[in-house]
């Protein structure tokens, strides 16, 4: 007689709550996979970012000319130092994550909740630092013109210091009108006119022979080419409108691919800030609430907590590649 072979079927699933592969369970690695995946997306973003600067690096503004504001400093050089201090604030919120995963570990409600909330003020400061910058940059500080062909010309004294458009243009007696729809003339609205116009800049420019241009381009030494003053005058006839702050299509800085990168990088990083305080805030109201406490398990402010370290990591890369590169 032959023998019988009897196979014994298992319905285990390796995701079904059982098995747990590399020790990390389902919630984990779904997390790891969307790290890993919006990592790549960023990466894409700094390399273009990255191939556009070299690309014009001649005409590409520089970083410590471009932030150089501080909150109640007005009037105050100050390169950098508020997107530092930003930084360390982002950086400090994920070690106040640090400490409350750490907490969670140990069952300690009470300093997953206190160690939850000074990471979700550090998110929110470091959002509304993130507007308070935008506003800065989107304004602008001195102004500038543009030229037929797209360059940027910057007004600066003989030491080579810039100068704002307020400080020398001339007020014209001549109406100027803002394109609107309600017209009747225009079709569709136009841009928003600038404090000066052009023959206003250009008379104020005449009428102050210590004043000088200073072009997007870099010289050898990696600073702004400052014009002669017969050079300004030649540059300043080839003049088209003014410009004063950034968008996305005029640039007083420089090369205005800088300001379409600025705002669609540092504001899709800023998103990912707001979504990560957004879930660190329904994660603090289930730790305030007891839920995880009822679980005996900390493990979704584990889970946040790697999309917040992510985030911050971020951070450092675009501060790197983006403001001190």
């Amino acid at each position: 007689m032959g023998a019988t072979v009897t196979t014994t079927a298992t319905n285990e699933k390796t995701w079904d709550g059982g098995n747990e592969p590399m020790g990390a369970s389902y919630g984990k690695m779904m997390m790891w996979f969307f790290i890993v995946s919006d990592a790549l997306t960023f990466s894409g973003f700094l390399a273009a970012y990255g191939f556009s600067r070299f690309k014009f690096i001649e005409t590409w503004p520089i970083a410590d000319e471009v932030f150089t504001h501080f909150p109640f400093l007005h009037g105050v050089d100050a390169p950098m130092y508020y997107v530092a201090l930003m930084t360390f604030i982002l950086i400090f919120s994920s070690v106040t994550m640090v400490l409350a995963v750490d907490a969670g570990h140990q069952l300690q409600k009470t300093k997953v909740a206190i160690y939850m909330l000074l990471t979700i003020l550090g998110g929110l400061i470091f959002l509304g630092s993130q507007a308070w910058e935008w506003k800065n940059f989107i304004q602008g500080s001195h102004g500038a013109v543009e030229t037929k062909g797209g360059s940027i010309l910057q007004f600066v004294d003989k030491d080579g210091k810039r100068v704002a458009l307020a400080d020398f243009a001339l007020h014209l007696p001549k109406e100027r009108i803002q394109k609107e729809s309600q017209l009747g003339i225009w079709f569709e609205k136009g841009e928003t006119i600038a404090s000066y116009s052009v023959e206003e800049v250009v008379e104020g420019f005449k009428a102050n022979p210590s004043l000088l241009i200073r072009s997007e381009h870099l010289n050898s030494d990696k600073k702004k080419t400052v014009l002669t003053r017969e050079e300004s005058l030649a540059r300043l006839k080839e003049a088209t409108m003014v410009v004063e702050g950034a968008n996305l299509k005029h640039n007083e800085y420089g090369h205005k691919l800088f300001a379409n990168f600025f705002f669609f990088i540092t504001g899709f990083h800023g998103f990912h800030v707001f979504s990560g305080v957004v879930i660190n805030i329904l994660i603090f109201f289930n730790v305030v609430l007891g839920t995880y406490e009822k679980r005996r398990s900390y493990e979704m402010v584990e889970k946040v907590g790697l999309y917040w370290h992510f985030v911050d990591l971020v951070w450092v890369f675009v501060f790197t590649f983006f403001y001190l590169v």
